[in-house]
């Protein structure tokens, strides 16, 4: 069972199968405490286990990287001279011949496209990987009669791959031994969580830029203030606001678009002031 220092932290709707954990009611009793839980002492709520290897120089597997540049030099960063094997195909689909001969996709651009899925259907022997926060797993088969691959989500939000713990999820627990063994290979310590739209960090952190929108909005405070406050107050790395600028504002739209439609819950119901900002920039 998970259990927590902070009060008050554990969500029913991301309880890990393992426990109920502390068994709060809501997160926005402690959405600072939360987040802290998350990202500070990386144990997020939902999580199933937390697997560390040692860094492996290369890797033998075949990869192909569907996304776009900024995305693909995230990709090489997060696992280095491990990723000398990766081709970067870039946001086309991966050419058939390509997909025959690869072992492991890394796609960032399903949540986009996710019809495309279809692709990796004549495919049976890859390991799919696709950038799941604004989708969940189960929601992708849709547009499958058989997933007859190994399907599984990753977090691949700006600023969020490239971090010590790669956050997954699984279409099915039995892929476990699959993914644990090429991400082995990779060198890099992940964590699978609860297949759920927004997974676990980028749900937490979209909530608190969105109330921090709300604060803006009601004149309390600057995004100046709110940034520099959250970061000297509760030793943020950065504040809701840089943290949105990282993400990009659509994507932390979406992904509470998203999260709201999957849940119903008013926690995700966008503030007015970032949806004008989002369709001003979009």
């Amino acid at each position: 069972m998970l259990k927590a220092t902070v009060p008050c932290l554990q969500s029913p709707s991301l309880t890990a199968k393992a426990g109920p954990g502390v068994g709060c009611s809501s997160w926005e009793r402690n959405p600072i405490g939360l987040f802290l839980y998350t990202l500070c002492l990386k144990i997020p709520l939902g999580v199933r286990g937390i697997f560390s290897f040692a860094a492996k120089s290369e890797t033998n597997m075949k990869i192909l990287v569907v996304g776009n540049s900024a995305q693909w030099e995230e990709f090489q960063a997060k696992f280095g001279e491990a990723a000398a094997s990766a081709t970067f195909i870039g946001e086309t689909l991966p050419p058939h011949e390509e997909l025959a001969s690869a072992q492991l996709v890394f796609d960032f651009t399903v949540s986009d496209s996710p019809e495309a899925i279809e692709i990796y259907q004549s495919h049976p022997h890859l390991l799919v990987l696709v950038d799941a926060p604004k989708l969940s797993l189960a929601g992708l088969r849709f547009y499958l009669d058989e997933v007859d691959f190994t399907l599984v989500g990753f977090n691949g939000l700006p600023g969020m791959l490239n971090r010590p713990l790669l956050e997954v999820s699984l279409l099915h627990e039995a892929d476990h031994n699959q993914v644990s063994g090429a991400l082995k290979d990779l060198g890099t310590e992940f964590r699978v969580v609860q297949d759920r739209v927004g997974m676990v960090t980028p749900r937490v952190v979209c909530m608190i830029i969105n109330e921090a929108f709300y604060t803006v909005q009601e004149g309390t405070a600057s995004e100046e203030d709110i940034d520099q406050g959250m970061k000297l107050g509760t030793n943020y790395p950065k504040g809701p606001f840089e943290w949105c600028t990282e993400l990009g504002i659509e994507n932390v739209y979406e992904l509470l678009e998203a999260v709201y439609e999957d849940t119903k819950d008013e926690r995700y119901k966008i503030c007015p002031l970032m949806k004008r900002r989002y369709l001003m920039e979009a």
